[in-house]
Formats: C-alpha cells, structure tokens, sequence
C-alpha cells in the first residue's frame, strides 16, 4: 500500500463536542471518526502527504473556529463547503469510572447531510476520484442520507476504477439509522469497493449478528485487507490471503476510550502509506491508540502523540 506523497481525502462530519466532567461542568471541543482520524493522519504523515477533509459546515462562529483548528494541524480545507444559516452537530461525552464512554447526540439538522447535495458538490465529487486514498465510515454513510450516499458510492467505484484505495472503518450508530434493516442495505451497498476495511469487533456484532469473528472475516471475501479491533484484546489481520493477530498495548489507567479506534486506523493508515507490514502498522495502532485513551476527549494535545 506504499504510496509515495499520497493525496488522501476522508469524508465525514465533524461535530462540537462537550466533555461533561466530574464537577458537571462541560469542556467544549470538537470531534467526530473521520476528522479525528484525519487529524492523528495529519500528525503521523507530517509533510509527506496532503490530507484534506470534505464535509459541510455552517457559516456560524462554531463553524469557523472548526476551521482554524483543522488549518493549524494541517488538513487541506478546499472541500469543507460552509453553508449560510446551517449549524454543524453536537454531542456530549459522558465518561465511567473505567474510562468507557456515553455519547448523546444533537444531529438532525446539521450541514453535513446536505453535504453532496448542494450545487458545489458535483465539482467535489469529480475532484475525489483523483485522489490516491479515500476514507470514510459507517457515521458516514448514516448522515449523508440516500441521495448522498449513491453519489458517494458512485465516487467510490470511479475512484477504485482510477487506481484510488477506499478504506472504510464500519463504526455502526444504531440511532443514525431509520431500521438496521435499512442500515445493514447501505453497508452492503459499498463494500464491494473497499481495499481495507478496519472493523469494530462490537460495531460489526450489533449490524449483521455475527457469532465470532471467523464470521466477520468469512462476510468480506473479496476484500484485500480486513483489520479487526477488539478494544483491548489483539486485533486480527487478514492480507491477501494469510492471517495473524496483534497484541494491544496495556494501558493501567485509562481515561477516556474516545477516539481509541480512529486513532488506530490513523496510525495504522499511515504505517501502510509509508510501506510498513500490516504487523508494523498495527502495532503503530495500538500505541498510538494507548496515547489517546490516557487523555481526555477525542483529539488530544499535540505533545502527547
């Protein structure tokens, strides 16, 4: 999967997060998978790599702040289409004694669903398929509903065609879906078109029922890399035909699991963009993925990568 200067382009919403603490009082951040994967993408390519961010966003204050902040880590802001009088989503992470975390969502209207959609977006769908990498996830497909998933899908399979990578990280929301019926349609609808597919173990249970997780590799056949996280227990490969497992890094106190998983597939991205075996990568996942879970929030500080 080396690739030498990639263009990688990942497709999704970012939100504003608010962190409730101990005391009641809330921290406001932002997050969201794809951007929290494409901000840990940033941090671990450095200049060697131009990662660009394609959603929509409002033309509040919320909005911009999101901005800047993705400018100061480097993501390429030609995509993120700014919509006038449209506001981007909110959640609130409320955290366990062991770190594990509750996230309640306020969502319905935000910008993003309208994200390929808008009269901008046919010139960003044609722009897409030239990119070396293409990453989205299941958030994804959920809110940028029918019309703008099949455009995607479209963009996916053109891209591919051109020489593109589609990688895909499942992370099923129950609640962003009218049916799991419905959901389990879209999902399907798009794998045929994924190089790597980086798996939740849970996510993937909660979907399609799957029993183990001989199952959920049996459910992508013709996928060349299939990546399944399992928290804190080894993740487990298969490329191209041979399979193997990777020990996950011992954290003693973890804080906070949010963005555990998109920190990984980062991390892990990036090793294979650099040309690092799936065993290199993956444990690039893992310690990245320790990193994270021992701070606060989605997006941790700089100094502590």
């Amino acid at each position: 999967m080396n690739t030498a200067n990639p263009r990688i382009a990942l497709i999704g919403e970012c939100m504003i997060e608010l962190q409730h603490r101990a005391d009641g009082s809330l921290q406001q951040s932002f997050g969201g998978d794809t951007l929290n994967t494409a901000v840990y993408l940033a941090r671990e390519l450095g200049e060697g790599a131009r990662v660009d961010y394609v959603t929509a966003l409002g033309d509040d204050s919320f909005s911009e702040a999101m901005c800047q902040a993705w400018a100061a880590e480097g993501i390429g802001l030609d995509k993120v289409q700014r919509l006038p009088g449209r506001l981007p989503g909110l959640y609130c992470i409320q955290t366990d004694a062991q770190g594990e975390r509750r996230f309640l969502y306020w969502r319905n209207e935000a910008a993003v669903r309208d994200c390929f959609t808008t009269p901008a977006a046919g010139a960003i769908l044609a722009q897409l398929r030239d990119y070396d990498v293409l990453y989205f996830s299941g958030i994804t497909l959920a809110v940028l509903g029918e019309l703008g998933r099949k455009r995607l899908r479209e963009t996916l399979a053109e891209a591919r065609r051109r020489g593109a990578r589609i990688v895909f990280d499942n992370n099923y929301r129950p609640r962003l879906w009218t049916s799991l019926v419905h959901a389990q349609a879209a999902y399907r609808e798009v794998l045929a078109d994924v190089d790597l597919a980086l798996l939740t173990l849970d996510d993937e249970q909660a979907l399609f029922g799957y029993g183990d997780s001989d199952a959920v590799f049996a459910a992508y056949p013709r996928t060349p890399e299939v990546v399944l996280k399992r928290g804190a227990e080894a993740c487990l490969i298969r490329c191209h035909g041979e399979s193997f497992s990777v020990p996950a890094r011992k954290v003693e106190k973890v804080v906070d699991t949010t963005a555990a998983g998109d920190s990984f597939s980062a991390a892990y991205l990036a090793c294979r963009l650099q040309g690092g075996t799936p065993a290199q990568a993956a444990e690039a996942g893992h310690r990245l993925a320790a990193r994270v879970i021992q701070h606060p929030g989605a997006l941790i500080p700089r100094h502590s990568v």
